[in-house]
């Protein structure tokens, strides 16, 4: 992806698209994706970076959703199992399975989770992770050794699925150029065009250079996630609201608090939701579903009382408690779900989608679920095909091997997320002596991958290196801090920028970093 060449290919003032997306996380991804693979003509505009909201800022779980079949939402659950088992096939190299114990410390609980999770697992099929199994006390401490003994009776062993979510996005967007699509960050829609009150375009600026350009389309498609229904308000002052947003936060722990392969997942916290504890990256991931926000910022905060909150059902089931001084990094996110009224609840609300349809002709896709962005952008390019009058094609995506396609991407050790592409960067480490050299251990992140982000991935700051494009400032926030000077100095290289620019990113980000520690 070259964002010289793609900005330039929006001076064709006469060009009219089949379609302009609007928002560059999984929702707006996989909607470039699928219409590029139709072989439609395909702008897609985010104002930030790519993933910079609520796609890079997940659990990390490529699920079926156990509490959804709780809730008994079995269509959304019988879906996501399918999708799940989709991006196992097509992004093997970001997509693995993962081993969750849920630990019993009442007698009842073993034999109910494990009917619960043998249906889950019925569910599933062929699409299947692997088989859920009863363990005993023994055997659930063997699975989990840091887990609290006291009071524990058993645990039962289930399957899901775990990823890179940022990665993927920007192998999505990849794949989506791949099939002829045009990609831009900071590229932010000003106004909509319409004629004959019908939507015709959008008004644009690239946020680097101020420039502003005025493009036609044949359909607009606002997949902005939380902030949908400010493009509603672009296309409809006083249109209804349609998203829901929710705040969730997690905490990043040393591995030493979760050693092994195993996650624990826990059904009820003091207040109902689920608590999720997950080895990432050599990190312990800890996080629970979201609770009501009334804000949807582009760089939430996490809540005191939520990491206070993560911290001590942290602690009851752990041996070895985590203080605050453990805490590597602080995220949240902004989660946004189909809006259902003020009655219920943030965890009770649906993740499933809705593909709206304004008086205008603007599409908008709300709601959904990260597994489940391939099937939210095949119903909402059928929508659109209509509304451009364009000839319908077949989607093509659930047989799409995604940029990076590697089915033993961990021989590349540190560089496996990457997939194929790890052997091109190792070749550019190989070509320049100092880029071979590392920019940091644990993670272990070479100095040619700052370089390569740049020529091959869009990244235009700090943050969208060590944020993004490697999970550095989730991973070890004082760390990222550390090395940023270095990649500011790569980067300015690579996009020839001068000593203010260096600065004014190393400032940045060193302010940005305040909302990650603790």
């Amino acid at each position: 992806m070259n964002r010289s060449q793609m900005i330039n290919s929006l001076s064709d003032a006469g060009k009219i698209w089949d379609f302009i997306v609007i928002g560059g996380g999984a929702s707006g991804a996989g909607v470039a994706l699928d219409a590029a693979a139709r072989g439609f003509s395909v702008l897609l505009a985010e104002q930030s970076d790519f993933a910079k909201g609520t796609s890079s800022r997940s659990t990390k779980l490529v699920h079926g959703g156990v509490r959804y079949l709780q809730q008994g939402n079995v269509s959304l659950v019988f879906e996501a199992l399918k999708e799940r088992g989709i991006l196992l096939r097509n992004a093997p190299h970001l997509v693995h399975d993962q081993a969750f114990v849920v630990p019993s410390y009442e007698w009842w609980e073993g034999p109910f989770y494990g009917i619960g999770l043998k249906v889950y697992d019925m569910m599933a099929g062929k699409e299947g992770f692997g088989h859920s199994k009863i363990l005993s006390r023994e055997e659930t401490l063997e699975q989990l050794p840091n887990l609290e003994p006291e009071g524990l009776t058993g645990g039962v062993l289930y399957y899901d699925g775990q990823f890179d979510d940022a990665r993927l996005v920007i192998n999505i967007l990849q794949t989506a150029v791949e099939q002829g699509a045009t990609v831009l960050n900071y590229l932010q829609v000003k106004a909509l065009q319409k004629e004959k009150d019908l939507i015709s375009g959008v008004k644009v600026q690239d946020m680097e250079t101020g420039k502003r350009y005025a493009l036609q389309a044949k359909a607009v498609i606002n997949a902005t996630g939380p902030f949908s229904d400010t493009i509603l308000q672009m296309d409809q002052p006083g249109s209804f609201k349609m998203i829901e947003p929710s705040q969730g936060t997690h905490i990043v722990l040393d591995k030493s608090f979760l050693p092994g392969d195993q996650a624990i997942m826990v059904p009820h916290t003091d207040d109902g939701r689920i608590l999720f504890a997950i080895p990432w990256h050599n990190r312990a991931l800890v996080g629970t579903t979201d609770i009501e926000t009334d804000s949807a910022p582009l760089e939430p905060r996490a809540a005191q009382d939520e990491i206070d909150f993560l911290l001590e059902h942290t602690a009851r089931y752990l041996k070895h408690d985590p203080q605050k001084e453990d805490v590597k990094a602080v995220f949240a996110g902004i989660r946004p779900l189909a809006y259902a009224g003020k009655d219920e609840n943030t965890a009770a609300i649906s993740r499933e989608h809705v593909v709206h349809v304004s008086a205008s002709g603007l599409v908008t896709l709300a709601g959904g679920k990260w597994t489940t962005y391939r099937k939210m952008a095949e119903d909402t390019v059928d929508q659109a095909v209509l509304i451009a009058g364009l000839e319908a094609q077949p989607c093509v995506t659930t047989e799409l091997n995604i940029h990076g396609f590697h089915r033993h991407s961990e021989q590349f050790d540190a560089l496996k997320d990457y997939g194929s592409d790890a052997l091109e960067i190792r070749k550019l480490a190989d070509s320049v002596p100092e880029l071979s050299a590392l920019l940091c251990k644990d993670p272990d992140v070479l100095k040619a991958e700052v370089i390569w982000a740049v020529r091959h991935e869009m990244a235009r700051t700090v943050e969208d290196f060590l944020s993004r494009r490697r999970r550095i400032l989730l991973l070890d926030a004082k760390k990222s801090k550390e090395i940023a000077p270095e990649v500011a100095r790569l980067m300015a290289g690579e996009l020839k920028k001068d000593s203010e620019w260096m600065k004014q990113q190393i400032e940045d980000y060193n302010a940005l970093t305040r909302n990650y520690l603790i």
